[in-house]
């Protein structure tokens, strides 16, 4: 377990790719008790990943603190970014994607939905193009709601899937799904200091591609 920050309220901890986010067995809150050595310690889960995606996550460690933090994701002070590299050329190379989202929780996928409905929610991300190369382009994206694979869904409705998407067009794809959660910034419960943390994606293909940015 890698941990950025630790204190009595909160843990900032670098979760692995295939590692769930949730409180089960094997889930990162479990895996935090047994880096703590302390089987009963609170660990909280205030926002979430993907399982295939890795990078930095928040936990909150008393449930003061997660209820604080639970506020700061609802109300927008939870600032997440991640780092992407997707399939084709982002057009134009910094801007706004906004959409109407709608989650099949039988297929577990999210889709575009053409108007308001059952399960259908707004959802919005900010992006920056950081460098193209072999046909990928490396991209930085600015959650500004967190729908369940939002940033996966968005992307490839414009024809710009993640490089090893598989569920959503990257079929051909050898490598991992290319999404790291790359930065979060939170106003700490306790101390009400801003804190930031950052973590580099792994030096793999194809963020490897762009090592040098």
């Amino acid at each position: 377990m890698e941990f950025l920050y630790l204190d009595k309220r909160v843990a900032v901890c670098v979760k692995p790719a295939g590692v769930l986010s949730t409180d089960e067995p094997g889930g990162m809150p479990d895996l935090i008790r047994q880096a703590l050595g302390d089987a009963n310690a609170c660990v909280r889960t205030v926002h979430r990943l993907d399982r295939v995606v890795g990078g930095v996550m928040v936990f909150a460690r008393s449930a003061y603190a997660a209820r604080e933090l639970s506020r700061q994701v609802r109300d927008g002070q939870f600032a997440k970014e991640y780092l992407a590299v997707v399939h084709g050329v982002p057009a134009p190379s910094k801007g706004r994607m906004e959409d109407l989202l709608r989650r099949d929780s039988l297929a577990r996928k999210t889709y575009i939905a053409d108007g308001p409905g059952k399960d259908v929610r707004q959802a919005a991300l900010e992006y920056e193009t950081l460098a193209c190369r072999e046909g990928l382009a490396l991209v930085r994206v600015k959650l500004l709601t967190g729908r369940t694979h939002q940033i996966r869904c968005q992307f490839a409705s414009r024809a710009l899937p993640l490089a090893g998407d598989k569920k959503y067009g990257a079929a051909a794809d050898a490598c991992a799904i290319a999404l790291w959660s790359h930065k979060v910034r939170f106003i700490h419960p306790e101390t009400g200091e801003t804190m930031e943390f950052m973590r580099k994606s792994p030096d793999i293909y194809p963020f490897s591609l762009f090592s040098d940015e």
